[in-house]
């Protein structure tokens, strides 16, 4: 059962793209150059190739992900024509947490192409708005312009942000207004799951009014391990016991459930795994339909326990 998101997104081939397959979070222990992680390296490779085999069209990337030279091979190996598929990836500015040499867009959207063996990027986000005057020689607003001007050469079918609160996205909607409407936000990628409906205040509503999708990551959250501030883990939480009766119900996993959940919610949820059972479990959820009952359960229920993995003290 397909659900029309909005707004919609297509391949240049024409295809509307699947949820994503991602390539940061299961693997963001990899170093490339370090000659221990070759293994590792073949492995994002074959997953990749994997996930485009049995259906996946979009794949998700990052700058500080590393894995950019990884996706262009997956492609080949798969041997699927680049347009059938949609790329994404994210620009990071410098912060005191992130060292970085070269610090804009500019130049990052010149070398990710180069390391992505593609003449275009389907879609490049600002991973994050916190650019600090310390250590980035760029601001959010100019940076933005770069992204602009990257879509105007030709080099990035769209652009959009990831991590944004209401109060970045008017900055560089601000920016927008000056070059039209061919060079807005289209997609705002922020950390979305049960237990955290909104990143920041009125986020999701905020985007969806301005013609914003909103993308998930770390949908599948409340099944993975979750920690107090002292790093314990909690053992008990709401969905702990909903959602194995909501997969009995739909005999579906836990995992596909809550991200049909994300889909039916009008949100595109982007996962990962190195394992191929899950990657492809991931991909099975176009065939049902989570009931608008159940939707809000989940809702009600995520809704008593609030909780983030990322950019915690940030929103």
């Amino acid at each position: 059962m397909t659900v029309e998101l909005k707004p919609t997104f297509k391949t240049k081939s024409g295809e509307p793209i699947t949820i994503g397959a991602g390539s940061g979070t299961a693997w963001k222990a990899y170093k490339r150059n370090d000659p221990e992680n070759a293994e590792i390296q073949n492995e994002i490779i074959d997953k990749l190739a994997y996930s485009i085999n049995i259906g996946y069209n979009h794949l998700d990337t990052a700058e500080v992900y590393n894995t950019h030279p990884e996706i262009a091979k997956a492609v080949i190996k798969s041997q699927v024509p680049r347009e059938k598929l949609w790329i994404t990836t994210k620009y990071i500015a410098a912060s005191p947490h992130i060292s970085k040499k070269e610090g804009n867009p500019a130049t990052f959207v010149k070398k990710a192409l180069e390391e992505l063996g593609t003449d275009y990027i389907d879609l490049l986000l600002i991973h994050h708005p916190f650019f600090d005057k310390s250590t980035s020689n760029i601001t959010l607003e100019e940076a933005w312009q770069e992204i602009i001007d990257a879509k105007k050469a030709g080099h990035v079918r769209y652009i959009g942000v990831s991590n944004f609160a209401v109060e970045h996205l008017k900055r560089i909607i601000a920016v927008s207004e000056k070059e039209g409407k061919d060079y807005y936000p289209v997609v705002n990628q922020i950390e979305y799951h049960p237990y955290l409906q909104n990143q920041s205040e009125n986020i999701v509503e905020f985007s969806k009014e301005n013609g914003i999708l909103i993308e998930a990551y770390g949908p599948l959250s409340p099944l993975f391990r979750i920690v107090d501030d002292d790093g314990k883990e909690i053992e008990d939480h709401p969905l702990k016991s909903v959602l194995p009766e909501l997969a009995k119900k739909y005999n579906k996993t836990p995992a596909q459930v809550l991200l049909r959940y994300t889909l039916d919610k009008g949100i595109l949820p982007i996962t990962t795994s190195s394992k191929s059972e899950r990657i492809k479990e991931a991909l099975e959820i176009y065939d049902f339909k989570v009931s608008k009952d159940d939707v809000a359960l989940i809702d009600e229920e995520g809704a008593k326990f609030p909780y983030r993995s990322f950019f915690k003290g940030r929103f």
